[in-house]
């Protein structure tokens, strides 16, 4: 991520830097979740994450949540999204917002007459777009990115 970012709502925006390229060890055999193969404990490839997860890098952003709205959904705070702009948006997607000038990351529900935001929380409700509403989708969210190392206490 670089130093360009904005902060509003329950999302800080990052700018993506593709520009160069980080080769990391791969495991390409693949990693089980079940019982491991003593065979498959060499690590011979190497792949580039920005490869893997920007497909467009000009309209690509990163975008760290706030917020536990999207928890249901394995979305928690601090993760950071990869957000593709360029994609056009569809019902179903998850999708960063804009409304009123705030980012939000909900589940896009678009039905004949309206359009719903939906949180994948129980504790909050869906926010339906109205029509004075300041509102676009700003993006779609491709990749998750979180961390899975738990701080001690």
């Amino acid at each position: 991520m670089t130093d360009s970012h904005q902060n509003t709502g329950d999302l800080t925006i990052y700018a993506v830097d593709a520009s160069s390229s980080l080769r990391l060890p791969y495991a390409d055999g693949g990693i089980k979740a079940g019982f491991p193969s003593p065979a498959q404990d060499r690590i011979n490839e190497s792949i580039d994450l920005n490869s893997e997860i920007v497909s467009h890098p000009a309209s690509t952003f990163y975008g760290r949540v706030t917020g536990d709205s999207m928890i249901e959904e394995g979305i928690d705070d601090g993760d950071i999204l990869v957000i593709d702009r360029s994609l056009e948006p569809m019902s179903g997607d998850l999708a960063v917002c804009c409304i009123d000038g705030e980012f939000t990351v909900k589940r896009l529900k678009v039905e004949r007459h309206r359009i719903l935001l939906l949180p994948s929380n129980h504790r909050y409700q869906p926010i339906e777009v109205k029509e004075d509403d300041d509102f676009t989708v700003w993006g779609i969210v491709t990749h998750t990115i979180k961390k899975n190392r738990r701080r001690r206490q």
